[in-house]
């Protein structure tokens, strides 16, 4: 299991606000979604989000996002060093993910194909 890249995740109070600020920092375009109820952008390695407090408990308790190559993979591989699966793979806007608990506490989505 290979980890490929990292998105450190960013609530903000307005994604349309702070946008430009990360747009300009990575020099890339952000791309706009909205997942169970909560307004992302991805922009570069960052992983910006917003909404009620409620719809943002769902992502807000994730450390980050692992984009891996292989999804299956890295979940079995995960599961089989002692991480707990607390969300099984499943299909969102952008491709698959998963999230994990590690054996140390840590909580991490995984996303792939």
């Amino acid at each position: 299991m290979a980890i490929d890249s990292v998105v450190v995740r960013q609530r903000v109070e307005d994604l349309d606000a702070a946008v430009p600020f990360y747009e300009k920092l990575t020099g890339s375009t952000a791309s706009r979604f909205g997942f169970a109820g909560v307004g992302l952008a991805s922009v570069g390695p960052f992983l910006l989000f917003a909404g009620s407090d409620e719809a943002v408990q769902r992502v807000a308790g994730v450390a980050a996002t692992l984009a891996v190559a292989d999804l299956n993979a890295a979940v079995e591989g995960a599961e089989a060093e002692g991480a707990e699966v607390v969300m099984p793979i499943q299909p969102t806007p952008n491709g698959r993910r998963a999230v994990l608990r590690h054996p140390h506490g840590g909580v991490y989505e995984y996303v792939g194909p």
